[in-house]
């Protein structure tokens, strides 16, 4: 039991894990965020062009309700609104994940141009410029 609490700490502590876990974090409170641009800004104005009422309450009624039992229906709406979420999300990733590949692809570009050591002089050009030195010097 001891090994299985040791391996599982060596799991959770390692740095991807770390960083997942902080991303379903902030990617749950992101969905929230979307979820209430899509519900309460772009919604209205999609519902404001259709002429519904109500975007949510676009349905296809299979069978109406009774005494006994509820409507069964297919709630387009609700999942015309869920697409929407989903497409802002994975726009809103795209635009960042594109912006992260930049600011990488930047930072390695500087590091690239800072490891170049600037061109020194060859060997054969060293031995060039001290045979010339010594002849001057014999002169």
């Amino acid at each position: 039991m001891k090994k299985f609490f040791q391996d599982f700490k060596e799991f959770a502590m390692r740095g991807n894990v770390i960083d997942m876990a902080i991303g379903v974090i902030i990617g749950g409170a992101f969905s929230s965020i979307v979820s209430s641009l899509v519900n309460d800004v772009i919604m209205p104005v999609i519902t404001l062009l259709t002429g519904a009422a109500d975007f949510t309450s676009m349905s296809f009624v299979l069978k109406a309700a009774t005494a006994e039992s509820e409507a069964i229906a297919i709630n387009y709406g609700s999942f015309i609104q869920a697409v929407i979420d989903f497409l802002i999300i994975a726009l809103v990733i795209f635009i960042m994940l594109r912006f992260i590949m930049k600011l990488t692809s930047m930072a390695k570009k500087e590091e690239e141009a800072a490891e170049e050591p600037p061109a020194g002089p060859t060997s054969e050009e060293l031995l060039t410029e001290i045979r010339d030195l010594l002849k001057d010097s014999k002169n």
